[in-house]
């Protein structure tokens, strides 16, 4: 079968399941979703030997270290893959739910009802617990989902999709609810962008460049979350010993992250103690500071931050720092260079704290916490299909519930318009 006939035949069967999916009991799709679990843990050496193939693949081609690492099913990842479907069957189904009721004059009643939002197609890059991730969320929300990650974990996401379809064949639930385009061709790609009257939604996860190549090609809807350019703005008014505890967890505990910590913004008012105190501990913990003009004639020794700086996701211990007179110069600074990611501002201020939740128009926006909450478990969601920076159809963390979309209802009894 040719690339285009393929894809189109797995869009039209998801396309099919997903009016099946719509109404599926909670039970049932709890049910699928345990035995997935289960059946992840019974077939756990199954798994290491699968994708030990890509490892071994990946290893040949020279790819790095750290999409080795990114790559690679071991018991611990395997084990959170386990954990995570058992968080999502304990949510509470967002289908169904009655949002909204109001009476209308001529006594109409209306309602709002979230229903899902049909077919959700995922690519992604590299690592294959997104596979089970993103399977688990869609089934869940009550969509069907069409996967394609990386040509690099081919036999990975085979193996995980193997998995899941089975427990959806024992249920009677139909097993193009979970597919995988298992082409590794980017044709394959480019085939589903094209899909629009069959896939509803498509969500992107990886790198800016895959993220860019799928917005210019697609005809569908996309979820943008094209990089994590996130700040900290510490006030006049921040308690310094808590500013340096923030800092520190938002940029060195996990670098590699899209909700670290890249430009480090301080009031002019507290450079004079705050600055050497965070570069002092920036550095003991290996970050590489980068500091405009300002912040240069504080720690002198402290390399140049360009324009370029501003721009960046390092990705990595790398902290650019910029001093500013106030909080309209952080927040202009945040407008101009962030990616509406996250950003959070430290202060004991309650009304800075107000004017900078006003007027930052992040997906996240913390006062006197860390960048790294950016993050749909840890803000009661219980996982996350993604980060939206798109303020349509979400924004921020998506649940189950950025899953679905509303659907008017209306009861009546017997009126016409006049």
């Amino acid at each position: 079968m040719e690339v285009a006939e393929e894809v189109l035949s797995i869009a039209k069967a998801a396309r099919k399941a997903s009016q099946a999916l719509s109404y599926l009991p909670t039970s049932i799709k709890n049910q699928v979703l345990n035995q997935i679990a289960d059946e992840l843990s019974n077939n756990t050496d199954y798994l290491k030997r699968e994708n030990e193939k890509d490892i071994d693949d990946a290893h040949k081609k020279g790819l790095s270290a750290a999409l080795i690492d990114r790559l690679t099913l071991n018991d611990k990842v395997i084990k959170g893959m386990i954990e995570g479907i058992r968080e999502v069957v304990q949510l509470t189904d967002p289908v169904g739910e009655t949002v909204r009721m109001w009476r209308r004059p001529n006594n109409l009643l209306v309602g709002k009802v979230r229903i899902p939002l049909g077919v959700i197609g995922i690519i992604y890059e590299s690592r294959p617990n997104v596979t089970v991730d993103a399977a688990s969320l869609c089934l869940k929300s009550g969509n069907a989902v069409i996967l394609r990650g990386g040509k690099e974990a081919i036999h990975s996401n085979r193996a995980l999709a193997g998995i899941m379809q089975e427990a959806l064949k024992r249920n009677d639930v139909p097993e193009a609810a979970i597919q995988l385009i298992p082409i590794v061709e980017r044709e394959a790609v480019y085939e589903m962008l094209k899909l629009e009257d069959l896939i509803d939604l498509i969500i992107p996860r990886g790198g800016e460049e895959l993220i860019r190549a799928v917005v210019e090609r697609s005809r569908i809807p996309v979820i943008k979350h094209y990089k994590g350019v996130c700040h900290i703005f510490v006030d006049a008014h921040a308690d310094e010993e808590m500013a340096e505890s923030v800092v520190i967890n938002s940029k060195v505990q996990r670098p590699g992250v899209c909700n670290a910590l890249e430009t480090l913004l301080i009031h002019q008012e507290i450079v004079p103690s705050f600055l050497p105190r965070i570069v002092a501990r920036l550095e003991k913990e290996g970050v590489e500071v980068r500091a405009c003009e300002k912040g240069r004639k504080t720690v002198p020794d402290l390399k140049e931050a360009n324009e370029e700086d501003w721009h960046q996701e390092y990705l990595d211990l790398i902290l650019s720092i910029k001093v500013v007179s106030d909080i309209d110069e952080a927040i202009n600074h945040i407008a101009e260079y962030g990616s509406m990611h996250t950003e959070a501002i430290i202060t004991s201020d309650y009304s800075n704290a107000q004017i900078f939740l006003q007027k930052v128009n992040s997906s996240v926006v913390l006062v006197n916490a860390s960048t790294r909450f950016n993050d749909g478990n840890q803000l009661g969601l219980g996982s996350e299909i993604g980060i939206s920076t798109t303020k349509l159809h979400a924004f921020g963390p998506m649940g189950l519930n950025e899953l679905t979309t509303l659907k008017f209802v209306v009861y009546g009894n017997g009126q016409i318009r006049d």
